[in-house]
């Protein structure tokens, strides 16, 4: 059984707390960044917004469609999110690094699975390239909406 990791990373001029406002809420921010051509929809289940969040993602990839249950953490509040699939434990996670001189954050995602069987030999070949195209997607719908949210707050009277 093989670890399989895709990951990609983006450098978005806002600070992490907005980052983090987007990424953590389920009902409607977070569904609106993920790529419409495999992430079908995600609906919450319990919570919605970060740590103790449950939901339901339907993606399609590769012509089939599955649907996963995945629970969200925090093990660092305001850094890192973690979507665990309930099944699989596939893990899905966002960290939220400062950069110095307010220059941004670095947002990286990482999933991290176990590739089994004759099923495994496909992911191992295509998954990971498949990920890292979804996420850098979804990387610049993030960064749109968090720096339009940047440039709004710095316009607006504290």
């Amino acid at each position: 059984m093989a670890e399989l990791v895709a990951a990609r990373s983006l450098v978005i001029r806002a600070p992490p707390r907005i980052l983090h406002a987007i990424l953590a809420d389920y009902r409607v921010a977070h569904p609106a960044i993920l790529p419409k051509r495999a992430f079908l929809s995600l609906a919450v289940e319990k919570g919605g917004t970060g740590s103790g969040t449950t939901f339901l993602l339907t993606m399609k990839a590769f012509g089939a469609v599955r649907t996963m249950r995945a629970d969200v953490t925090e093990p660092n509040p305001g850094r890192t999110i973690v979507e665990t699939d309930v099944e699989t434990g596939l893990r899905t996670t966002f960290e939220l690094a400062p950069l110095e001189g307010d220059a941004g954050t670095r947002v990286t995602i990482t999933t991290r699975w176990s590739a089994r069987g004759l099923r495994g030999v496909f992911e191992r070949v295509f998954a990971p390239a498949f990920l890292e195209r979804l996420y850098a997607e979804e990387l610049l719908n993030l960064a749109r909406v968090a720096e339009e949210q940047a440039r709004a707050a710095t316009r607006s009277p504290a």
